[in-house]
């Protein structure tokens, strides 16, 4: 049996980055594997504090939900309040109603936290597993995605009962610095980013861009993102005359504004879009009223079949970041056959120059001479885009566990 603690999680409200999309991938290919899958985080206010799907196998515990009713912001509203109520109530709950029955009946439970929110919550339930003496039964691991955090982590206690790991080699280096030596187990992409994407909706807005010059990011608001870089680029291609289309989907982050701005003062013309419906369709509708636009912001959330369009669509994904521990959005348009442009720190995954770009400076001219140099040869990258599916299917969550995850926890 698995369990997983993770502020993030599968519902709307749970959602804020790439820390939801991976527990929430995780959890359900662990589930369509067999595997009893129990994923513990800090859910909606309005839905069962307990869900069971995936033909029982997949179990969805709603955490802080008594609080959650005060925040209705989303899962960082009221976040140190949530925090002190997950750290003091989950490991105790897990002691008295959980893992007693599993242990007496034999089985073997790992148990996963994801991030430094469940530092604490980890360290309480190494410390109750061995006071019970179910050591052998029960393991514990703590997983980190990203630094962010890092100064709040009880590295001592953390490293002497739990088992740390991280995502890339490069998170492994960076965590050296606090004592530890994590193991390495990669991030993971649902299947359904391999599902064929509409193709009406993919001609549909192939035929909106026509001549232009169609790109696309999606990320947090963060400096560290190159967002400013990226609007930089685009700028220099309307200099060129190509009439770039940059559609960007931010966050909620403060840094968004300091975007437009820039976009802004270097004479960019942007809108805003937002899209009621989920699907592809309606996001080419909204596309096909912004009125020629250099740049569109997207204000809603995207859906994972609007991204599998845009993606595919885009001469470029803007994927490039100062500072990116993994890199899931690269993979994830790797998966729908798009053209990513990585930076050079955790996307290990990528092979440059055969499946994907690597952006070596903060530059913008680096990234308009590799799309000049990819429009003046087609059939390279649409070399790129065949070897890009190839490589992330090495990725799929199944492909990850069978691989990585179960060998590692059967050893350690």
């Amino acid at each position: 049996m698995f369990v997983l603690l993770s502020f993030e999680g599968p519902d709307p409200y749970a959602r804020a980055g790439g820390l939801s999309a991976r527990v929430s991938g995780l959890a359900t290919a662990l589930a369509e594997g067999g595997y009893e899958t129990h994923l513990f985080f800090v859910g909606a206010p309005d839905l069962p504090p307990h869900e069971v799907s995936c033909r029982g196998h997949l179990h969805l515990h709603r955490w802080c939900q008594w609080i959650s009713r005060y925040h209705p912001g989303g899962v960082y509203d009221g976040e140190e309040g949530k925090l002190r109520d997950w750290t003091a109530s989950l490991p105790g709950w897990l002691e008295q109603h959980f893992f007693p029955e599993l242990v007496s009946a034999g089985r073997s439970v790992i148990v996963i936290g994801e991030e430094w929110h469940t530092s604490w919550s980890m360290v309480d339930i190494s410390v109750r597993v061995s006071k019970r003496g179910w050591s052998k039964r029960v393991r514990c691991f703590w997983n980190a995605n990203n630094t962010f955090g890092f100064l709040r982590v009880p590295w001592a206690t953390l490293r002497q009962g739990v088992i740390i790991t991280s995502v890339s080699r490069f998170m492994k280096h960076e965590m050296r610095q606090y004592g530890v030596d994590p193991l390495v187990i990669p991030n993971g992409i649902a299947r359904q980013w391999f599902e064929p994407c509409d193709p009406q909706a993919l001609a549909a807005l192939r035929t909106l861009a026509g001549e232009r010059l169609l790109l696309a990011k999606v990320a947090r608001w963060d400096p560290d993102k190159h967002w400013l870089m990226a609007v930089d680029t685009v700028a220099q291609l309307k200099a060129r005359g190509l009439r770039p289309l940059f559609v960007a989907r931010g966050g909620m982050e403060a840094h968004g504004s300091e975007v437009a701005a820039r976009a802004a003062a270097i004479g960019l013309v942007t809108t805003q879009i937002s899209c009621a419906e989920a699907t592809p369709l309606a996001l080419c509708r909204e596309i096909a009223a912004s009125g020629g636009a250099d740049m569109l912001l997207v204000e809603t959330a995207l859906s994972r079949a609007q991204l599998q369009v845009l993606y595919q669509a885009s001469e470029g994904v803007l994927a490039n970041s100062a500072f990116e521990p993994f890199g899931l959005v690269g993979l994830e348009a790797m998966a729908c056959g798009g053209l990513s442009f990585l930076g050079a720190t955790g996307e290990e995954y990528a092979t440059p120059g055969f499946d994907s770009i690597s952006v070596q400076t903060d530059s913008p001219a680096e990234v308009v001479g590799q799309l000049l140099r990819l429009r003046a040869q087609p059939q390279l990258a649409r070399r790129m885009r065949h070897h890009a599916r190839r490589t992330a299917t090495r990725f799929k969550w199944a492909e990850v566990i069978h691989s990585h995850l179960t060998p590692m926890v059967s050893r350690s």
